[in-house]
């Protein structure tokens, strides 16, 4: 089995930064295409960023381009989620995934269908 751990969430006034980091454990996978989704209360999750393992490949939503960064360390099965000039609106809990193998299908990477692996979530609160 494997484990996903997201850490590094917590509470900022806008403006600021929060790095959030996730490991898999547990048996050992090779993972293709890491991401971050969030999600707030009464709302679907969204797809934030992801990341390829091969070439390092990244993709964001619109809304945080420019002010969010996804890296990996393939070494560690780690994904990381650097977070900048934060807003109240990226106040969600953030959820990191991982996918063992490739989807046939676009939009299941951005639908979060693609991914085998998912963390606990992790809270971010950005107060104004």
């Amino acid at each position: 089995q494997v484990q996903m751990e997201e850490s590094g969430g917590g509470s900022v006034q806008a403006g600021g930064s929060l790095r959030l980091s996730c490991a898999a454990s547990g048996r050992t996978f090779s993972s293709n295409v890491m991401a971050w989704f969030r999600q707030v209360p009464g709302k679907e999750r969204e797809f934030v960023a992801s990341i390829t393992r091969r070439g390092g490949t990244t993709d964001y939503t619109g809304s945080v381009k420019g002010r969010f960064t996804i890296s990996r360390e393939n070494t560690k099965n780690t994904v990381y989620l650097q977070m900048d000039s934060l807003k109240p609106e990226d106040t969600a809990v953030y959820y990191c995934a991982a996918s063992e193998s490739p989807s046939r299908y676009m939009s299941t990477y951005y639908s979060g269908v693609a991914y085998h692996y998912w963390g606990q979530g992790t809270q971010v609160t950005v107060s104004s």
